[in-house]
């Protein structure tokens, strides 16, 4: 198992180009099992939840194949198998995005409980609930969600809770269902918004995308073509963070600043000069230390739950002090702990930090708890005064393609090496 030993210095300077989103790329490859022909998708990340993804189709039986470029080419005609099993869905919770479009084009789908990061609950209740209104007989057994029908029958879903996994889920199930299906308290993610894009494109019925209402008229089939995804705002957002917090100057390529309008606001709040561009976004701290911020989750188009812990790796060396109040999951503080070994000044009480920001932190061996985690401990690790290593970096290769390489070519002095 591998680790990551970053020497703290000098601020970060200079341009990354952004990957395609993960959040984006993993329920695009599940609904590829909807497509009645080859599909190929572009701008694929090359991180670890893709591998699973892609292992996972293929362990049904679907034909997956990649290119030099990354380009995912998925034909699911030669399915043999419906189940997604306990193996690779407890290692990566977006497996469940299977089960929809299983159900509405194959009839039957067995998909384990799901795993992924352990950031909090995130119950399948929605799922499932929304699946059985839409005609499903769905059983929940030996630790499978067991689901059966002819065919779905569109009907009106109001979600209990946001919940983008969900929302997703059910459009996928929608589009190959009979009649109209109207989702009301929809995710309006950009992710959610690109995968409804994706389905039109292969002739879905998708109205309302971004919007709190999704209308999906169900269609026969829908048939193969290509489709780029969308940059990952996250990823974008985090090297934001890392020239921020080292008070460099970074720009990132390849990217909707619009996507991002929360997360530029909280770095101009704490004295990054923010500039925009078509596809490019630029902070330059002019060698200021930041101010602190604070910071209250929301779902889009708030301020992103993915960005809570990057802003925590910030606050904790800013000028003031700051609270970050996390309203989405309930575990997502687990890299606040970590934090205080860098001497960071955090004091938790319930879903809310208070950090105090100091002058420095100082190196220590830290752990990843989860995906955003990671990232924090990374920030933080720029600017400690020596070599931080952190262990358990799988979780940073789930969501952040070559980061080591990314963070060198801006300056950083990070290298992988056996834990």
């Amino acid at each position: 198992m591998d680790a990551l030993q970053i020497e703290g210095g000098p601020p970060l300077v200079g341009e990354v180009k952004i990957s395609g989103a993960k959040n984006a790329a993993l329920p695009i490859l599940a609904a590829a099992l909807l497509v009645d022909g080859p599909v190929t998708i572009g701008n694929v990340p090359h991180l670890q939840d893709v591998t699973t993804s892609n292992e996972l189709l293929g362990r049904m039986g679907v034909t997956v194949s990649i290119d030099e470029k990354m380009r995912v080419t998925v034909d699911a005609s030669t399915i043999a198998h419906f189940v997604a099993p306990y193996e690779l869905v407890k290692t990566m919770r977006a497996s469940i995005l299977v089960l929809g479009p299983l159900l509405a084009r194959f009839g039957q789908a067995d998909v384990s409980l799901p795993g992924g990061c352990a950031i909090g609950a995130r119950p399948v209740d929605l799922h499932v609930a929304g699946l059985s209104q839409l005609g499903a007989d769905i059983r929940i057994e030996n630790g499978f969600i067991r689901a059966r029908a002819k065919r779905l029958r569109g009907c009106r879903l109001v979600l209990d809770t946001v919940t983008v996994t969900g929302t997703e889920n059910l459009m996928m199930a929608a589009t190959l269902a009979e009649g109209t299906t109207i989702i009301e308290n929809a995710a309006r993610e950009p992710e959610v918004v690109d995968l409804a894009n994706f389905l039109n494109v292969m002739g879905a019925r998708i109205r309302g995308a971004g919007s709190a209402t999704l209308v999906i008229e169900g269609v026969d089939r829908l048939h193969g073509g290509s489709y780029d995804v969308l940059p990952d705002r996250i990823e974008a957002g985090t090297y934001l963070l890392a020239g921020a917090i080292t008070r460099g100057r970074v720009k990132v390529r390849d990217v909707e600043p619009a996507h991002l309008d929360a997360v530029l606001a909280k770095i101009s709040e704490a004295g990054g000069e923010v500039t925009t561009g078509d596809r490019w976004i630029q902070v330059d701290m002019h060698g200021q230390r930041p101010r602190s911020v604070d910071i209250r989750t929301a779902p889009y188009p708030a301020f992103p739950t993915d960005m809570q812990a990057q802003f925590a790796a910030l606050n904790s060396v800013a000028e003031g002090v700051a609270t970050i109040t996390e309203t989405i999951f309930e575990n997502r503080f687990m890299h606040m702990v970590e934090m205080r070994r860098l001497g960071a000044d955090i004091r938790v009480e319930g879903n809310t930090a208070i950090i105090r920001g100091v002058p420095r932190l100082t190196a220590a061996p830290v752990m990843a708890t989860d995906l955003r985690a990671s990232a924090s401990l990374v920030l933080a690790a720029l600017v400690a005064e020596g070599r931080t290593q952190i262990e358990r970096i799988y979780h940073i290769d789930r969501g952040y393609e070559r980061i080591e390489e990314k963070l060198n070519a801006l300056g950083a002095d990070i290298r992988r090496v056996p834990a």
